[in-house]
């Protein structure tokens, strides 16, 4: 077991529960009943199925699905025969919400009628065109959908969660009595199975968390709103009559170390009622390689990576830090963490970063990138460049770009290996320093792209010069001479903003190399960046020389426009998208120059930066900058 949790972890990047033999073990157990409850109460309370998705999607701090459109893509006949299995497998004897497992009315009538979900293009709802319909039980049919929940239910949901749920219990509306009973029915039924389907509160709250995409897992929620305060309000709502069971809460709930320590999960661990105390985690070798793995609210004992460490500068853009107290002075790391919203890289952070390398390559092996949780970074701050525009006009841009490729060209010929460390996405500005790294680690589930089309705008922090440079890289290495189908993969993601939607995507769109290393286990990131940075010291790693390289030329970008001439006669894109697309061109091409000419990395820049500064003047790019600043959207004008 010891062999396959370490596999699993490490090898498939998962999170291991180990589970009792149950029907349905813990996530589905949990998760199934949750459904059956919530369609009970949905039925009671009369709402529609496009309102409840609306409540019990991320204003819950659950999957953004929701309720109903999650069971269209699990596929209904596969939830129905997860059902029968609670049916089929326990009693009222050994569950006291048996009575509430019966087939949803709603749900065989969908079987009924072959409509199974997202498979069959028809479930709880169904896409006609543009259009979103949801099933009618009783007209059999579909009507149109969209409705969404009432403010004042999503405004209680930003409450913190003591505030939160008595302000639900106590609310006169059918929505927040709606949300209210699921949420006391998930208390009450996770408290009085815990001990027959899982060894602790943690694996219930991390199968909740990992298979059914919660935010926190039963159980911490409760924790958080005070454990005793929250059980009363289940207990008086049982005793009334108005829970799905009469079975009261256990006994551990109210009295023991559980009442005493104001919750299940504590720094000494998580409560076990078979056991009847708090169990630490497993402590496997794999778990060494998780320096600061996912916790649980309450377990105040796993290190913090905000705090952890030791500091060696905080500026307030980037937390500079190691983690190597105990190692020789040739093999220690330095660590980075960019600090800004979403990661953007603003003046402080390029400054920040900057400062950070002279030190690494004072005193240290080699410094790594890494940012704790998602996102890696979503590139440049518009925020901040744009009062710089407004107060200072275009040489305050261009000042700000030439800081900004400055930076990656810092890191890219670097005395010490830098290596970024990628989870989650590296947009825009983070995909170029990503690509600037002497090396790159990342998470399977990273999506790296250059975005900046989107707001009208071209890469502009070298993201443009790397495709080009590694057109060249690969051209030399082939028998042919023409550069122009090297470019084409790399004009064609820029050009039209592709995203790799996974690590081996981005390595396919050339964002990662063959030598870079993909990370199944995201808690896993930053021990391999550390020891990669580390081996590649120890290695006799050295920055790469300076060099010329070949570019496609006059020829390469008339090439180029002949499709992009082809591609606005046919309506695929905008004008404003053939004029940045043909910008785009020019640069990676090398601009008005012969086929074959020799140029550096220094030259693409300008040439990045003279087009960068250009399309921020152009109005219909100050309408897409200020459309994302808005509304978190692309204009597409």
């Amino acid at each position: 077991l010891d062999q396959l949790e370490a596999f699993v972890t490490s090898g498939l990047g998962k999170g291991v529960v180990r589970a009792k033999d149950t029907p349905n073990f813990v996530a589905n157990r949990i998760g199934i009943a949750g459904i059956l409850s919530t369609m009970k109460e949905v039925e009671k309370y009369g709402l529609t199925f496009d309102v409840v998705d609306d409540l019990t999607g991320k204003k819950l701090g659950r999957a953004s699905s929701g309720t109903f459109r999650t069971a269209d893509v699990v596929g209904l006949d596969t939830m129905a025969h997860v059902i029968k299995t609670m049916q089929d497998n326990l009693s009222l004897q050994s569950d006291p919400f048996y009575e509430s497992f019966g087939t949803p009315p709603v749900l065989a009538k969908l079987i009924e009628l072959g409509n199974l979900g997202q498979k069959t293009k028809a479930g709880f709802f169904k896409k006609v065109g543009r259009d979103i319909l949801r099933f009618e039980l009783v007209s059999e049919d579909y009507v149109p959908a969209g409705a969404k929940a009432d403010d004042v239910y999503a405004r209680m949901l930003k409450r913190p969660a003591a505030e939160r749920l008595k302000l639900l219990r106590e609310a006169t509306g059918a929505e927040g009595q709606f949300l209210w009973a699921i949420l006391r029915n998930g208390f009450h039924y996770a408290a009085l199975h815990l001990g027959d389907i899982a060894e602790t509160a943690r694996d219930v709250d991390q199968a909740m968390r990992w298979g059914f995409g919660m935010k926190q897992g039963p159980f911490e929620l409760w924790q958080e709103a005070g454990w005793l305060e929250v059980a009363k309000m289940v207990q008086e709502d049982i005793a009334a009559g108005k829970a799905l069971c009469q079975a009261p809460l256990p006994d551990w709930v109210f009295k023991g170390p559980v009442a005493d320590a104001g919750g299940v999960h504590t720094a000494q661990g998580s409560w076990s009622p078979s056991a009847g105390k708090f169990i630490a985690r497993r402590a496997l070798p794999v778990y060494a390689r998780q320096h600061f793995p996912e916790k649980l609210l309450g377990e105040d004992n796993l290190p913090d990576w905000r705090v952890a460490g030791t500091t060696i500068s905080d500026g307030g853009g980037v937390r500079v830090w190691t983690l190597d107290q105990n190692c020789q002075d040739d093999e220690r790391v330095l660590i980075a963490s960019i600090k800004s919203k979403m990661h953007a890289i603003s003046p402080a952070v390029i400054e920040e970063l900057s400062e950070a390398l002279d030190l690494a390559e004072r005193e240290y092996a080699g410094l790594v990138i890494w940012s704790g949780d998602a996102p890696f970074s979503v590139g440049a701050d518009l925020q901040a460049a744009m009062p710089a525009f407004i107060a200072a006009g275009i040489d305050a841009i261009d000042g700000l770009q030439q800081e900004l490729q400055g930076l990656m060209l810092r890191i890219r010929y670097a005395q010490v290996p830098v290596v970024s460390a990628i989870h989650g996405m590296a947009l825009g500005g983070g995909c170029e320093l990503a690509v600037h790294s002497a090396r790159r680690v990342a998470h399977m589930e990273s999506y790296i792209g250059l975005v900046e089309v989107g707001v009208g705008l071209v890469p502009g922090a070298g993201g443009l010069t790397y495709i080009a440079r590694r057109a060249a890289e690969c051209a030399e290495k082939s028998t042919g001479k023409d550069l122009l189908p090297f470019l084409t993969e790399g004009f064609t993601a820029a050009a039209m903003a592709k995203v790799g939607t996974s690590a081996i995507e981005s390595r396919a769109l050339g964002y990662l190399l063959d030598s870079d290393l993909i990370v199944p286990h995201k808690d896993e990131l930053l021990f391999v960046a550390i020891n990669e940075a580390r081996a590649m010291s120890r290695g006799g790693w050295r920055a790469p020389m300076k060099r010329h390289f070949p570019v496609a030329g006059r020829n390469g970008i008339a090439t180029i426009r002949g499709s992009l001439v082809n591609m606005r006669g046919g309506g695929f894109i905008s004008d404003h998208d053939q004029h940045i697309a043909t910008l785009i061109a020019e640069v990676v091409c090398g601009g008005d120059v012969d086929a074959g000419t020799l140029v550096n990395e220094e030259y693409l820049m300008r040439l990045e930066r003279k087009a960068f500064c250009a399309l921020i003047q152009h109005p219909k790019t100050q309408e897409r900058i200020l459309g994302m600043l808005n509304t978190g959207k692309p204009v597409r004008n």
